[in-house]
């Protein structure tokens, strides 16, 4: 049993390291970008909203995460918040 929790727990610290959300990728972000070209950057995002035409997405979480608006499906404005 200690041996498949310790697995699961090496799993979860390599996936946590591989993460795309870094500063080095969001830097590589530019206005005119489609979201798909974004998320090949910085990975799937984990929420999305629509209003009036703007898609608003965030990526990661309240702690750390990249926020971009898309219009006519074209990345406009993003920001991110403790990116390492």
């Amino acid at each position: 049993m200690k041996r498949i929790a310790c697995m699961i727990a090496l799993t979860a610290l390599a996936l946590a390291g591989c993460s795309k959300l870094t500063m080095q990728n969001y830097q590589k972000l530019q206005t005119g970008m489609t979201q798909q070209e974004v998320e090949a950057l910085i990975g799937s995002a984990s929420s999305c909203d629509e209003t009036l035409g703007i898609r608003a997405c965030t990526w990661g979480d309240d702690a750390r995460n990249v926020k971009a608006n898309f219009v006519a499906g074209k990345l406009v404005l993003m920001s991110a918040h403790n990116l390492k």
